[in-house]
């Protein structure tokens, strides 16, 4: 499964969004199967396939996918692990991408406060929170009011 999974990431990084998330939603269904719901390598994939879902245009989808995938790594890592802070910052970038900014600067908030506790202030994961916080904070200056 893992060569498969490899060919539908380079499937998706020479261009073909859709095409990666067809070859990811098959290879998840094999996954669940034969490792179950809860395995690290279908939490990867899982992660994987919201990610391409957002590149491909389907920016719901890839909140969807990203909320389910969320609320199961908090259940099975715990919510401070690494990846579940990876998800969480998707997350956010999938909402603000999804035309919710507000959503976007209130959970890269939330994740920075945690980032900072978890995996201290100088970080690179940190960093990258505070970036991505002050992108959204921008983006949401720059919306006209409703």
């Amino acid at each position: 499964m893992i060569t498969r999974s490899d060919l539908a990431l380079w499937r998706g990084e020479a261009g073909d969004p859709d095409g990666a998330v067809a070859a990811l939603e098959q290879i998840l269904t094999d996954e669940v199967q034969v490792l179950g719901p809860d395995h690290p390598t279908t939490l990867i994939t899982r992660y994987n396939l919201a990610s391409w879902r957002g590149e491909a245009g389907d920016l719901a989808g890839a909140v969807a996918a990203s909320e389910q995938l969320l609320t199961d790594e908090v259940q099975v890592l715990g919510p401070d692990h690494p990846t579940t802070l990876i998800t969480r910052s998707d997350l956010a970038r999938w909402r603000g991408e999804a035309g919710d900014p507000a959503s976007a600067v209130a959970a890269f908030e939330q994740l920075l406060t945690d980032t900072i506790r978890v995996l201290g202030p100088d970080h690179p994961h940190t960093l990258i929170t505070r970036n991505n916080l002050a992108l959204w904070r921008d983006q949401l200056s720059e919306r006209p009011p409703s």
